[in-house]
């Protein structure tokens, strides 16, 4: 679990908003930024690690490591994924594996919404980012995983984080097949999601 004096730490900085990512391997790691780590199962196996940046959306990144910390995560299926687009989960209330998962993507967590934290940061590929309906100021638990730039999105949704690590993991999600990329059949899920510091290139547990 995350170091809370370390979390602080990252908090403080002010760092230049994240470039637009050329390929898979332009990302650099930041030190002292918080890591989100998921182990993907079903389909596809493997995990993705994410540099959150709580220098772009502070509230979101606390919500994410919180929710993470809480196992809240744990079991959560992907319930939207769209070829070309981005892969969705997080919904904790209704995305749950081995419940009833119909009502996917409409629920969140028992926490408040949160206020939008746009930036001019760029919907590139790998960029997470937090899912809302059409107020700006309802993300909560929900975010998505970008497959390809998509800058329409630019400036609309709050940005996060990016990946760092796993891009063959991400594009071996397996694929709605449903209206809006909505999942028929068994979708895959994220079987753990932890959260951990780099510092000096270790990883720091509590």
């Amino acid at each position: 679990m995350l170091k809370r004096n370390l979390l602080g730490a990252a908090l403080a900085l002010a760092l230049a908003p994240m470039a637009a990512m050329a390929s898979d391997d332009a990302v650099e790691v930041i030190d002292a930024m918080p890591i989100l780590e998921i182990d993907v199962a079903g389909e596809t196996t493997g995990t993705i690690r994410i540099q959150l940046r709580p220098d772009l959306a502070p509230g979101h990144v606390e919500r994410v490591i919180s929710l993470a910390e809480s196992d809240a995560y744990d079991n959560v299926v992907f319930h939207r994924v769209i070829a070309g687009f981005m892969a969705q989960s997080g919904d904790v209330q209704f995305g749950v594996r081995g419940a009833d998962t119909s009502r996917a993507g409409m629920g969140g967590s028992q926490l408040d919404d949160l206020p939008a934290e746009f930036t001019d940061a760029p919907f590139a590929r790998g960029v997470m980012g937090m899912a809302r309906s059409r107020s700006p100021n309802s993300a909560n638990s929900q975010f998505f995983l970008m497959f390809a730039p998509a800058p329409h999105l630019n400036g609309q949704y709050t940005v996060l984080g990016e990946i760092i690590d796993g891009y063959e993991v991400l594009d071996s999600i397996r694929l709605g097949q449903g209206p809006n990329g909505a999942m028929i059949g068994e979708p895959d899920y994220m079987s753990d999601v932890r959260v951990v510091m780099l510092d000096d290139d270790a990883a720091v547990y509590e």
